[in-house]
């Protein structure tokens, strides 16, 4: 088996005094799809954050492309071939569309990592996610505060795919989405695998975590209580029951 892409070994993370994440573990390889499913305040963005560098952890470790990320700023995590799509999109409402875009290719953000070193691994750039993306096409010159809620994760998502990283990191991007935008982003996310790019998603739509990931892991305060394949969760009726309020009979 290859080398994970993602490992994250152990990692105990706080807010102040909160001991959040207590021993969290996982690996992710390359060309796959993640999922992290709990209840709220269960840890999911905290894990997001301790692999982006915004919340370092106490202890554990967190290893990218083979090498440590202990004491790297967030900006030398990202340029190393990490992008995120954070919760509540976090797009920058003055500029616009076209300037929210390109902001992962200026001169500042310069990537690190040599990106589309995988053969499978498509090179996004302006056209190619204004063509993934039609909606944002037709608004390009408009401030990014002028769109809708799904215009803007549509913008996330887009803004992310700009860096050509070679891990997404996803938090709850189908938040506040109408069923047809899920579908949409359902579809990106399938797309992006394809195109051998990696991605970590924290999800609370049940569904659709089911139908993207390769392997699922479930957090309750702040322990995996399951890790494995959506199948094999499909038969988890404690698990589906007491840690995501599913129905094992569905």
């Amino acid at each position: 088996m290859s080398e994970p892409l993602l490992s994250v070994r152990e990692i105990h993370t706080y807010y102040g005094d909160s001991y959040v994440l207590q021993g969290v573990s996982l690996d992710l390889l390359e060309g796959r799809i993640v999922a992290i499913l709990g209840r709220n305040g269960m840890g999911k963005t905290t894990l997001i954050r301790s692999v982006a560098g915004l919340t370092p952890p106490r202890r554990g470790a967190v290893v990218f492309k083979g090498r440590p990320l202990h004491g790297q700023p967030p900006y030398a995590i990202a340029q190393r071939g990490m992008a995120i799509v954070p919760q509540g999109r976090r797009i920058f409402r003055s500029l616009s569309v076209r300037e929210n875009l390109l902001l992962p290719t200026s001169r500042l953000a310069h990537p690190a990592h040599v990106a589309g070193a995988n053969g499978r691994r498509k090179r996004w750039d302006l056209d190619e996610v204004l063509k993934e993306f039609p909606q944002l096409a037709e608004r390009i010159d408009h401030p990014g505060g002028t769109l809708s809620g799904g215009e803007q994760q549509m913008l996330a998502v887009g803004r992310a795919l700009m860096a050509n990283p070679d891990l997404i990191l996803m938090d709850e991007p189908s938040e506040g989405l109408a069923p047809l935008l899920v579908r949409q982003i359902e579809r990106i996310m399938k797309s992006v695998r394809e195109h051998g790019h990696s991605i970590l998603l924290v999800e609370q739509n049940f569904e659709l975590a089911m139908s993207v990931a390769d392997d699922i892991h479930v957090l309750a305060s702040g322990r995996f209580v399951f890790q494995g394949t959506p199948a094999a969760l499909s038969r988890e009726v404690e698990v589906l029951d007491h840690h995501l309020g599913v129905s094992g009979n569905r």
